[in-house]
């Protein structure tokens, strides 16, 4: 339990009602999670505004409310508080109440449109190996001592994400690896995270429906670069990160990797197979095979983001060598279903771009030997202009197309599949449109020829498919081994 004053710290405020001098025992901006002395923050978020659950947080018991709008309180027991922005509060009042648990570890920043769930199970691993203590913040969820708990965004809002942080260093972890969204960047979600290094990917068409242009997607990233007081980590062959390295004001070391371009970590005599890739890493500490057995181009730009992590923390060449071939498969990430003896491939995999789907079906397409068939839809509620994009890249490579759901949220899935199909037809795409996801599976499996290649994409890790308002159990892997059981 602190002092109000202590929990705000040098938050610039206004005090519109009670008294300064009152004990605050939590803070929550979920008015359902309010208890007895808690501080209650109200943000106003894409659906839902936090001042209109006022009311019911002083009923639940918060003695402090923070507001950043004028908001009449007749109860004198009742300490409201005005910010500018509640986002940035909250940032900076859970730092403060889980006192300040980033300055006391390294914690590193991943960020792009594509690779960064990868890249943070293969530092983790790097670490662990070099026997380091380490924790991990993202999509799949954050992992505290081993324990895997789900997060709600790839990113959490700011008050979880100190809460994760002071608990690792409860648990003696040393290091955390956080994958930064562009929404989090924006939102100030990771606003007083004291990163000591940022890795970037590479930046393609994504969220556009919140940032509007690929300028602003791009500046959103670029903010967490000039937060890092280590090192950055920048993948020269992309072209935004070509450009971050010229405009960074931030002036810590940069250390780039890559593949085509000049640059400090890179890879050559590359060599795919239907296992992985062996390739050479070229380093400033020297040079070592390594036998990676993750497939694809796309997953040698991630081991060399991950290698570069490791050397800015000074692991040897051959223990990051060990850490980065002991990685076998990343949970919706190129995962192979295990479908016994039968004589074709089942894939899933979190590809919901255009640029994700390409770099997985370019892949796909050096090891297949049959036909190339590809179930798919698009997320609702997300950027509309790019599902045209998505069912042309597919259809360019797939011989068959199955459009179907994908998290349709409060969209009519149906207009979804006639969106997408417009590039499909595009490039006279071969086609069928099924709009349940798991009878278009099911048609699938049932259809299956022998070295037939099936890619499952979009959904990758997820256990769960969104409808309107509700989470509904849609586990891609089960459903696959159910459907072939059922067909047994």
């Amino acid at each position: 339990m602190l002092k109000l004053k202590e929990v705000l710290g040098d938050c610039n405020y206004v005090l519109l009602n009670g008294s300064p001098d009152i004990d605050i025992s939590n803070i929550e901006h979920d008015s359902r999670k309010i208890n007895d002395g808690s501080m209650f923050i109200a943000l106003r978020g894409f659906n839902v505004d936090g001042h209109n659950y006022i009311q019911q947080a002083i009923e639940k018991g918060a003695n402090c409310i923070v507001v950043e709008k004028d908001i009449p309180i007749e109860r004198d027991d009742i300490t409201i508080i005005k910010v500018d922005n509640t986002f940035e509060a909250l940032a900076k009042i859970s730092s403060l109440f889980y006192e300040e648990p980033s300055k006391k570890m390294n914690i590193i920043g991943v960020t792009g449109t594509n690779g960064k769930t990868s890249i943070t199970y293969l530092v983790k691993s790097i670490f662990e190996t070099d026997g380091k203590r380490t924790g991990l913040i993202g999509t799949m969820g954050s992992i505290v001592n081993d324990e895997q708990i789900e997060n709600k965004n790839t990113t959490p809002e700011s008050l979880i994400i100190q809460k994760h942080l002071k608990n690792m260093i409860q648990s003696k972890i040393q290091y955390c690896i956080m994958e930064v969204s562009s929404h989090a960047l924006s939102l100030k979600r990771v606003d007083n995270v004291n990163f000591q290094a940022g890795i970037f990917t590479n930046l393609t068409e994504d969220h556009l429906d919140y940032h509007n242009t690929m300028e602003n997607y791009y500046n959103s990233k670029l903010k967490l670069f000039n937060m890092t007081k280590k090192y950055n980590i920048i993948n020269i062959d992309d072209k935004y990160g070509k450009r971050m390295i010229k405009e960074l004001d931030n002036d810590v070391p940069i250390l780039s990797y890559g593949i085509d371009e000049n640059c400090e970590v890179y890879a050559t005599d590359i060599v795919y197979h239907t296992k992985g890739v062996n390739f050479t890493l070229n380093t400033p500490k020297g040079i070592i095979p390594i036998n990676l057995k993750l497939l694809g181009k796309f997953n040698v730009y991630n081991a060399l983001a991950a290698i570069c992590c490791g050397i800015i923390f000074d692991i040897s060449l051959p223990i990051i060598k060990k850490g980065i071939e002991s990685i076998t498969g990343i949970k919706g990430r190129f995962e192979t279903v295990p479908i016994g003896d039968r004589d074709y491939n089942v894939i899933i995999d979190y590809a919901h771009t255009p640029d994700g789907l390409e770099k997985v079906l370019s892949t796909i397409d050096q090891f297949a030997e049959g036909r190339k068939i590809v179930v798919f839809g698009a997320g609702g509620n997300r950027d509309e202009k790019k599902r045209p994009i998505m069912g042309e890249t597919v259809a360019k490579h797939a011989d068959l197309c199955i459009v179907t759901s994908d998290n349709p949220r409060f969209e009519d899935p149906k207009q979804i599949i006639k969106d997408v199909l417009v590039g499909v037809k595009k490039v006279q795409g071969n086609y069928i449109a099924i709009t349940d996801r798991r009878e278009a599976i099911k048609y699938v499996l049932e259809n299956a020829q022998s070295k037939d290649t099936i890619l499952l994409a979009g959904k990758g890790h997820e256990t769960y498919t969104i409808i309107k308002d509700k989470v509904v159990p849609f586990d891609e892997k089960q459903i696959v081994l159910d459907i072939l059981k059922d067909m047994d």
